[in-house]
């Protein structure tokens, strides 16, 4: 820890805490892979140490047409959206529509649609839930939104897809659209609780272990992978690894370059049409928690789950990249009966038809097999360069506020190790909870996670 403070240098990016989003934002950034200017669908993002007094002309120059509806829950309607019902007043009609303790589902979108019925336009005030709600519900209604942030929890602000539980109870990503603009008060989101910060920060460092997951599958399986979303993201991902232990504090400088990470990470998502660079493995496990948890579940956030999730998939990377002997992986055995136990018999089709699309056989493991044979040493060497060490993982997950493990997430142990032991049989991403489960090391590994 103290090696992580004394490498602090306190100061904002020298042109702002928008620079480089600005000029993503504003098609001014060339894609390296490419060659190619990037195109983003967002009019606006901004991100100030305080907005107080400029809100309404942020709103105005996204030409979005009035009426509106303000949207937040109980809690961010008392950290900013009732400073912002005020503020906004000059805009005209504007109706606050209050959700209670809400839940991103497709049964909270239906209610959120007809309450949103009488506005042309939109203003969500909030974090993962609202956003997602009020982002699905408006694609739904083909009208635009723009969102003021009220702490930097997730990296879903700048994305375009919605994270929403099915009526079946299946959590997954729904295409959707971007928020016209998209709105930071540091000030503000600095004083939210220390538990959103701990699960945005919980977000970010899940960076190492996917892009390990994501490059093993590319060379393994030739799935496609981009870069350019982490040659954008990992300068700030290092400043922000520096300040971590300020989150906590409430540190104005240290919410910035939490909010520059996300940003940055979402709009990845907005130019590629893919989220691997910031979900894979670890990921799964959060979403399985989600999903199968029930009355166990801690209600915790989902990036306070990725933070733990990660430091698993960390340490089966590390198991496999620590040995010089490729991995022999055995034909994929699918266990459709006990799936349906644990899943429920709606889910557990759907995730099926997803496992079999990177389910091997006898013939197709014997051609992974002599792949991994022939890749092996240079591809060791590619991931581990990659890699976090899992001890500074854990030291500046802890410094940010986060849980560790399970225990402290207020999770079944037991059920977290199901989780780690099966979360891979959710989504056709192959990672290296895949491989764990084909060398027939998984079970092993998830044992070991408390």
């Amino acid at each position: 820890m103290q090696n992580i403070q004394s490498s602090v240098v306190s100061k904002a990016p020298a042109d702002g805490w928008t620079t480089l989003i600005d000029d993503i934002v504003a098609g001014r950034w060339l894609n390296p892979e490419s060659g190619e200017y990037v195109r983003v669908p967002y009019d606006s993002v901004v991100i100030e140490e305080s907005l107080e007094g400029r809100e309404v002309e942020l709103v105005t120059s996204l030409n979005m047409p009035g009426s509106f509806a303000l949207v937040a829950d109980e809690n961010t309607f008392a950290a900013y959206g009732s400073r912002l019902l005020k503020t906004l007043a000059p805009l005209g009609s504007i109706e606050p529509v209050l959700l209670h303790k809400p839940h991103a589902d497709l049964a909270t979108v239906e209610k959120l649609k007809q309450s949103i019925k009488g506005a042309q336009s939109v203003i969500a005030v909030g974090t993962g839930t609202i956003n997602d709600l009020c982002k699905y519900a408006t694609f739904q209604e083909r009208k635009n939104y723009c969102v003021f942030a009220t702490a930097a929890s997730m990296n879903g602000y700048t994305s375009t897809t919605a994270s929403m539980t099915l009526n079946s109870g299946l959590k997954v990503s729904l295409p959707a659209h971007a928020p016209k603009g998209f709105f930071v008060d540091l000030a503000v989101s600095a004083q939210a609780p220390g538990h959103l910060c701990a699960a945005g920060f919980g977000d970010c460092l899940c960076r190492s272990v996917a892009q390990i997951d994501w490059w093993m599958s590319h060379r393994l399986l030739g799935t496609d992978y981009y870069d350019a979303p982490f040659q954008i993201e990992m300068p700030d991902e290092r400043e922000l690894n520096k300040r971590a232990y300020k989150l906590p504090e409430q540190d104005i400088e240290a919410t910035g370059y939490l909010y520059r990470v996300l940003t940055l990470c979402g709009l990845g998502v907005s130019f590629t049409g893919v989220s691997n660079h910031g979900s894979m493995g670890e990921h799964q496990i959060s979403h399985y928690i989600d999903c199968f948890a029930h009355e166990r579940h801690p209600g915790t956030l989902h990036g306070e789950q990725v933070g733990v999730a990660s430091l698993s998939m960390a340490r089966i990377q590390h198991y496999f990249l620590s040995n010089d002997q490729a991995p022999v992986l055995k034909p994929t055995r699918i266990d459709k009966a006990d799936m349906a136990r644990r899943m429920g018999k709606e889910i557990s089709k759907q995730c099926f038809a997803e496992y079999k699309k990177k389910a091997f056989d006898e013939n197709a493991v014997k051609k992974i097999n002599q792949r991994l044979e022939q890749i092996w040493p240079e591809l060791r060497q590619e991931l581990l360069a990659f890699a976090l060490p899992v001890t500074e993982m854990e030291t500046l997950l802890a410094s940010a506020g986060g849980a560790t493990t399970a225990e402290e997430l207020g999770l079944s142990v037991g059920f977290y190790r199901e989780a780690v032991r099966h979360a891979h049989e959710m989504r056709n991403r192959y990672s290296f909870a895949d491989i764990a489960c084909d060398t027939g090391m998984l079970d092993d590994f998830a044992a070991s996670q408390s």
